[in-house]
């Protein structure tokens, strides 16, 4: 066999063996890079969310036991805990494993985390390859969709840190995937799996109750065409499906076990305004998380997303709309013209809704994560579309060739940012100088470069204690990559008032100014790609 024919479409070797290289070289990439990424944010908190629920199962199950162990003494009751509506899907296994494997040992604890993080971002990769698959009948169009959304530098590094909107973009597009398989062959087996699936992506996050309307709507699709023993399965399925994720939301959620209804309802209503009580720094003003412009996440999208992708997605959406218009309700009955109206949906229908209705957001466009899957495989969709428009109109070849080559070479060199921005790929930008997103944009939100900062100083001072002060309320990210270093090291980090340290440090997130010559001075700057997001200044002795 030749190889152009072991590439073909029609290759079940070639895919075989391929796509298999392709996710067991992700695999390999995610086990070589886990430990290099810091500590974010959020992920202490999201620990203990885990442990409240896991202390409030053991109680149900194992009293007794519970009493004996001294440790849940410090775990707060679920009951009355200010984080206790949310999804713990994630969080309650990783708690689970974290106490078995790791030991107490933090430094363990988070780079198993990361890991299994990363399995999450896998699974959205697979996903969104056997949607493309599917969609365009041909493993490879789906191994690019796939290869796209790993070349993704702000994704790709929150697949090993951000537990929250990675975690449910994986669960969200597998949902796709177990839809696209039941509106194929409705069977009972698939309705119960796909049940399944909405019920865990909800217990990640209420906004997997998105793939309720998506589900109704892509199932009853084919209703006009149907014969009435055919309508019948497919309510039936339907209901199964729904009966299916609720009893699944429930078990996989322990909030809701004492009240499902009004807690669900409260969980929902809290979602859509977060009391978030800090700020946005966005195009050079500072907004709450409830008073952000409209083109908040629009524009965080085109800022962090390479530029290809975008115009191939639009592309795409314009392409897919058109042939909708043009054929009209009956074109609907085409399985490929409703996986394009599936996937415009699924790009557009979250954002608008953030938009009308108002939703609190805050840390870029992180919430809306889980639509970025569809506009990988739009924007495949573009490129295709493209294509075949060379094969009707030959004028067209050259432009098409060239467009394709730039679009190539732009991959090529977001994949060289990648390496170069390396552990730091959740600060790339798109369209913006260094200059410009010093000055219009929030930086390390994350906070994960204050790791960085804690191993340059203690390279400096290999011994004796080191006396460091922060900017409120950047004390959280400064503690949390603490967290990754040894106990003897974080023994000797030492958070003290600012007249009292021998270092101030700073990562710029709501302080994007330069700082007064009194705060010390500035010997040491993290950069990338030019940008400073962090800064280490050394206090005036006293």
């Amino acid at each position: 066999m030749s190889l152009a024919n072991w590439l073909s479409a029609d290759s079940v070797a070639g895919r075989r063996w391929v796509v298999g290289a392709f996710f067991g070289l992700l695999a390999l990439l995610g086990v070589a890079l886990h430990r290099d990424y810091g500590v974010s944010w959020d992920e202490p908190t999201d620990h203990l969310n885990g442990l409240v629920n896991v202390k409030y199962i053991a109680e149900l199950l194992a009293p007794e036991k519970i009493r004996q162990e001294p440790s849940t003494r410090l775990i707060p009751p679920l009951k009355g805990y200010h984080d206790n509506d949310h999804g713990v899907i994630f969080e309650i296994p990783v708690a689970v494993l974290s106490y078995l494997f790791t030991h107490h040992d933090s430094e363990a604890y988070y780079y198993m985390r990361h890991l299994l993080i990363f399995c999450t971002f896998m699974l959205a990769v697979w996903s969104t390859y056997v949607i493309g698959y599917r969609r365009f009948r041909d493993w490879r169009l789906g191994l690019l969709a796939a290869l796209v959304l790993v070349l993704s530098p702000r994704l790709f590094a929150e697949a090993f840190f951000n537990g929250k909107d990675i975690m449910f973009m994986g669960l969200f597009t597998l949902g796709m995937v177990t839809l696209v398989r039941l509106t194929e062959q409705p069977t009972v087996r698939r309705a119960v799996l796909h049940g399944m699936v909405i019920g865990l992506a909800i217990d990640a996050r209420i906004l997997g109750s998105l793939l309720v309307p998506f589900t109704v709507v892509l199932v009853l699709l084919s209703w006009p065409w149907l014969a009435a023993p055919e309508r019948r399965q497919r309510l039936w399925l339907l209901g199964l499906s729904l009966a299916v994720a609720v009893g699944t939301t429930i078990i996989g959620w322990p909030y809701l076990w004492e009240n499902p209804i009004g807690n669900f309802v409260a969980a929902f209503r809290n979602m859509s305004h977060y009391p978030w009580i800090f700020t946005n720094y966005y195009l050079g003003h500072y907004y709450k998380a409830g008073d952000i412009p409209w083109h908040y996440a629009p524009v965080w999208m085109l800022v962090t997303t390479p530029v290809p992708y975008i115009l191939a997605a639009v592309l795409g959406l314009v392409q897919a709309g058109w042939r909708i218009l043009r054929t009209g309700w009956s074109g609907l009955r085409e399985p490929a013209q409703q996986l394009d109206l599936l996937l415009a949906g699924w790009l557009l229908g979250p954002l608008l809704l953030v938009i009308v209705l108002h939703s609190a957001l805050y840390d870029a466009w992180r919430h809306l994560y889980f639509v970025y899957p569809a506009l990988v495989l739009l924007a495949v969709r573009g490129a295709v579309g493209l294509i075949v428009a060379t094969r009707q109109h030959r004028r067209w070849r050259p432009l098409v060739l060239g467009l394709g080559l730039l679009a190539g070479l732009e991959m090529a060199r977001t994949a060289v940012r990648m390496v170069r921005l390396h552990p730091y790929q959740n600060l790339y930008f798109t369209l913006l100088s260094a200059p410009a997103a010093e000055a219009l944009m929030e930086r390390d939100y994350w906070g994960l470069t204050f790791r960085y900062g804690l191993e340059w100083l203690l390279q400096q001072h290999p011994v004796g204690p080191i006396k460091i002060n922060v900017r409120w309320p950047w004390y959280n990210p400064l503690y949390n990559n603490s967290l990754m270093l040894t106990p003897e090291q974080r023994q000797r980090i030492r958070y003290v008032p600012l007249a009292k340290a021998d270092y101030f440090m700073t990562a710029y997130r709501w302080h994007p100014q330069t700082y007064a010559d009194s705060v010390g001075t500035e010997v040491h700057t993290l950069r990338t790609e030019g940008i400073k997001v962090l800064s280490i200044f050394r206090r005036p002795s006293r």
